[in-house]
């Protein structure tokens, strides 16, 4: 039996625009389980999508979609989106090695307007494409569709005070819809708000709002009055001032789940012009009992069976770099009152919960600010705390003018922990933490750290916390080879390197987790082995002690090859004069796919097959070498 039969009708938006509002209902039903079944058995972001099923459907009923744009914020509430714009039958592939994106991508689909996977860039994006239309004379709307969670970042700040101006003497006819998954209305007020929304949503009140300033106009102090009784008659039941402020005519908050609320008066704002917005109010894991108990185990889980909900597996997992790191924040903030913590709403992602419960105040989530959360964290290093940011090596990219100016030029002991340091899988190219090494290895005052496994990692840790300048410590996600943690707080010798194999002619220098698949090629080829642990200040007596007893060097990390720990080797080799030839491995120029972890570093040759094949391709079994040194991308 078909569980799905309407559903399975619809391969574009046009084929919903033709159902009936007791149709799209029956729709919104068969979505939401249709999306909880495809992620039970793919894994991916759950809470946030069953929380959308009713705001997708009213927006591709109510707009022109494609001919429309909408534009999602962050994007891993796009589920039902793909499924309603022809890509059910590929949902099966979702976030697999050649499947579909977990986020909206345009080379995947034309209703994919702009790409995404961080936050708060919807609104700067669809102003831009409601603007192109009006410049180049074409009718269409542009709606962008965010998250309260990145109303917080400055840059949709940003976005709604430039879209507020006329541009050129022309308002923008864009639509901004608030999805506000953080917020409870009563039964009651949510039907009186229903009833406000499609009130001040229509034609009838936009024209007796206009006629009666045309009327006062001449009366400067009653149009006054009048505009400050209409804000504080709004006020007393909706949190609009502020968007009306910006420039935006403001209407809501409304159930984001009820269709008879969200179409009318969606319908009312699309004909009207200049910048709208809706305050829509939805609940994470909406239709499905145990995501809504709980939407932030549900927020990303992988494969489960949905009559059973998540449950924890017989034998405990190895423990998570994340998860050695906030272990390892509890015992340093209890032996160090000055450690303070810092996170950009990443309180869970980044392993913080048990510090957030145990020194509460000593605990800061800024919230999607991570530009604020380094220069936060600078005014607290200047006041003789030591504050711990924790945030993902992709989103430190946003706070990469606030690093340089604010923490490295004022030489501020800061200490970043950069989770998800490499390839993170199946969020793709968007997470991943290729650029880390590049960009932080050129900025004076900072040095960086890379961990083999999770005991290196709390030692990491501790020796970058003991510095008195900015220091960063690089982890993937997920677990490594499993080394036990030990308890305390040791540290390494500042700038140095081990060698962990003797063997001969060649030489690799590992950097981070790659320590490991490098032994077992230097057991296969009899190679020396390094682990380099600092990319910054890098062991330069050790790469030249290296360089001058074997034949050729070889890097190897996780990281992009340009700029990378594989260029400092080789800027280390010219200062001293040493003409070893070098092959770097790393990630090349290109952006990486989303997929399986492991496959992706096999596909990129960065597993022990694939070095160990680079190294014989480009030296042979017992190399002739005359090349001079250069960079060699992963062939």
């Amino acid at each position: 039996m078909n569980a799905h039969p309407l559903l399975e009708t619809i391969n574009a938006p046009a084929d919903l625009r033709r159902l009936s509002r007791a149709e799209l209902k029956l729709l919104a039903h068969e979505l939401r389980d249709f999306v909880l079944q495809s992620v039970s058995r793919t894994g991916g972001h759950l809470s946030s999508n069953l929380g959308t099923v009713e705001l997708t459907i009213a927006l591709h009923a109510v707009f022109d979609t494609p001919h429309d744009r909408l534009v999602w914020d962050v994007g891993h509430q796009t589920y039902p989106h793909k499924i309603l714009t022809g890509r059910r039958e590929r949902m099966g592939s979702l976030r697999q090695l050649g499947g579909i994106s977990g986020f909206p991508r345009r080379d995947e689909s034309e209703y994919d307007t702009f790409g995404t996977a961080h936050s708060s860039t919807s609104i700067s994006a669809a102003l831009g494409m409601a603007l192109a239309a009006q410049l180049k004379g074409e009718n269409r709307h542009a709606v962008a569709i965010i998250g309260d969670g990145a109303m917080t970042a400055g840059m949709a700040f940003e976005a709604l005070n430039n879209a507020g101006v006329p541009h050129a003497g022309i308002p923008a006819n864009m639509l901004v819809v608030l999805n506000d998954n953080d917020m409870s209305i009563s039964p009651p007020v949510g039907a009186l708000n229903k009833y406000l929304a499609r009130l001040m949503s229509g034609k009838f009140y936009a024209a007796a709002r206009e006629g009666a300033k045309s009327v006062l106009k001449n009366a400067p102090p009653l149009l006054e009055l009048a505009r400050r009784l209409e804000e504080h008659a709004k006020g007393m039941v909706i949190p609009g001032t502020i968007f009306e402020e910006f420039g935006f005519n403001y209407v809501g908050p409304i159930d984001g789940h009820d269709l008879d609320a969200l179409i009318p008066t969606l319908e009312n704002l699309r004909d009207k012009k200049g910048p709208q917005f809706l305050h829509v109010v939805t609940k994470k894991g909406y239709g499905y009992k145990l995501a809504e108990a709980d939407p932030i185990a549900y927020h990303g889980p992988g494969k489960f069976d949905p009559a059973l909900g998540l449950v924890k597996p017989a034998t405990p997992p190895k423990p998570t770099f994340t998860q050695v790191f906030g272990q390892w924040l509890c015992d340093m903030a209890a032996a160090d009152p000055r450690l303070v913590g810092i996170t950009p709403a990443m309180r869970e992602g980044s392993g913080m919960v048990e510090f957030h419960q145990r020194f509460p105040q000593r605990y800061f989530d800024v919230g999607i600010a991570e530009q604020h959360a380094v220069t936060f964290g600078a005014g607290l290093a200047c006041e003789g705390l030591k504050p711990v940011v924790a945030i993902y090596s992709t989103f430190l990219q946003r706070g990469y003018d606030q690093l340089i100016h604010d923490v490295a030029l004022q030489n501020l002991p800061v200490v970043f922990a950069l989770d998800r340091a490499g390839l993170v899988g199946a969020d793709g190219a968007t997470h991943a933490g290729a650029y880390d090494i590049a960009f932080l290895r050129c900025i004076p005052n900072v040095s960086l750290l890379a961990p083999a496994d999770e005991d290196e990692c709390r030692t990491a840790l501790t020796t970058a916390f003991r510095q008195q300048h900015p220091v960063a410590v690089r982890y993937p996600r997920g677990a490594g080879v499993g080394k036990p943690v030990q308890p305390g707080f040791a540290e390494w010798p500042w700038g140095k390197g081990e060698v962990r194999r003797r063997g001969q002619r060649i030489a690799i220098l590992a950097f981070g987790t790659l320590l490991y698949p490098a032994l077992e090629v230097g057991e296969r080829l009899d190679a020396t082995v390094a682990n380099m642990r600092f990319i910054k200040p890098l062991d330069t007596a050790l790469v030249a002690e290296l360089a001058r007893t074997h034949d050729a060097i070889v890097t190897v990390e996780e990281g992009c090859l340009p700029g990378g720990a594989g260029a400092a080797v080789m800027e280390a080799l010219q200062a001293a004069g040493l003409d070893t030839p070098v092959l770097a491995l790393g990630l090349p120029d290109e952006f990486i796919e989303h997929g399986d972890p492991a496959k992706l570093l096999a596909l990129v040759g960065l597993d022990a097959a694939g070095i160990e094949q680079a190294v014989l391709k480009r030296f042979g079994p017992k190399p002739a070498l005359v090349a001079p040194v250069q960079a060699a991308v992963n062939e």
